[in-house]
């Protein structure tokens, strides 16, 4: 398996969904996120996984 860097579109989604999860951990209050900021920070991460995996992504 041949690892490549993630595209910067791929790279830049997976930072703000990063940044959105980890708001609440910080104790910015942001209603719509705070429910979700698990599934925002796993989100994030496999999709820095499926970009280093997958050529385009």
């Amino acid at each position: 398996m041949k690892f490549k860097s993630p595209m910067k579109v791929t790279w830049i989604i997976a930072v703000v969904l990063g940044v959105l999860g980890t708001l609440p951990f910080l104790g910015i209050d942001v209603p719509v996120v705070g429910e979700y900021q698990t599934l925002l920070l796993i989100a994030a991460w496999v999709l820095l996984a499926l970009g280093t995996v997958i050529k385009g992504l």
